[in-house]
């Protein structure tokens, strides 16, 4: 039996993130989700419309305003801010949403009901699939890595972000687009007894390696994730740290880890839902590019759930 020698021996791969973005009204940065007040913001009326959304489902073009201020923000894009200029053969696209295509599936529905097949359009067809909005950002960036929606729940969001890890970990992927997205309309608002949020928000993730070699700004280090059946069992399984801050919706669980301060980023968005996790990813990392050596704990899910998410993300100057 050989044993590798420690110059040679292969070295962890760790998951960073080097760019972030929101398609969600009234917002421009990250930053904003921690409280930072600036005047305008998306305008899903006049931010949705455009050649290159044309025939697309509405979480789709939510998603697409999402991923593209996400990968400028990652210096991913070329200078007439259209092009990739990242491994697109090792680049993936993981999404999170729980009601992204409801509205096209209760459409086609009622024209099956009204006019049968024969009445459907073969062009509208692809939009009654989860899938179509990872798709449709691989398809406009030419990303040809692995590409996975997830529809889990309220821990979706962050569920996205621990299969974007362990794709880039594993050495599956050397970049991921991570998207939470949830769109708003009539059925949904019937479906959920509350307006959604009707936005999205995109993280890009990279190999540290990668982001080393291409001279990338290093905002955060996803260092652990983890689902379990309870909060205090997911948060251990994650890593134990000891956050400085903690984004969540469950400020008051007792069985909650101790934190220096706890917001709710979603607060006051609509029924955040896929979306929550990224949303709370997001603002980790504007508070992580204030506090660089803070440690942020993100949890979604709860009692009445299948189970409770937990992610930590440090700051690229962070001391355990």
């Amino acid at each position: 039996m050989s044993t590798a020698h420690p110059a040679t021996a292969s070295v962890p791969r760790v998951a960073v993130v080097t760019g972030t973005g929101l398609a969600v009204p009234g917002l421009t940065l990250p930053d904003e989700l921690l409280g930072t007040v600036r005047d305008g913001g998306f305008d899903p009326v006049t931010g949705l419309v455009g050649r290159d959304l044309r025939h697309k489902d509405r979480a789709s073009r939510l998603a697409l305003r999402a991923a593209a201020p996400a990968l400028r923000d990652a210096g991913l894009l070329d200078g007439d801010g259209d092009g990739y200029t990242g491994p697109g053969d090792t680049t993936a696209v993981v999404v999170s949403t729980n009601v992204g295509i409801l509205e096209n599936v209760c459409s086609f529905a009622d024209t099956i009901a009204r006019d049968t097949v024969l009445g459907l359009s073969p062009l509208g067809l692809p939009q009654t699939s989860s899938n179509v909005i990872a798709g449709s950002v691989a398809m406009a960036h030419g990303l040809r890595g692995p590409n996975v929606t997830l529809c889990n729940g309220p821990t979706s969001g962050l569920d996205a972000l621990y299969w974007a890890r362990a794709l880039i970990v594993t050495g599956r992927a050397e970049t991921a687009v991570v998207i939470g997205v949830e769109p708003a309309g009539d059925i949904v608002t019937k479906l959920l007894g509350t307006p959604a949020l009707d936005g999205a928000v995109a993280l890009v993730l990279e190999s540290a390696a990668g982001a080393a070699e291409r001279g990338a700004t290093v905002r955060a280090t996803v260092a652990g994730c983890a689902r379990a059946a309870d909060l205090a069992g997911a948060v251990a399984r994650a890593g134990g740290l000891t956050p400085d801050l903690w984004l969540t919706e469950s400020a008051d669980d007792p069985a909650g880890p101790r934190a220096n301060a706890v917001l709710d980023p979603a607060a006051g968005l609509g029924a955040a839902s896929g979306a929550l996790g990224l949303l709370q990813a997001a603002a980790a990392v504007a508070h992580l590019d204030e506090h660089g050596r803070h440690t942020v704990l993100a949890t979604c899910g709860g009692p009445e759930d299948d189970g409770v998410a937990a992610v930590f993300l440090t700051g690229p100057h962070h001391t355990p």
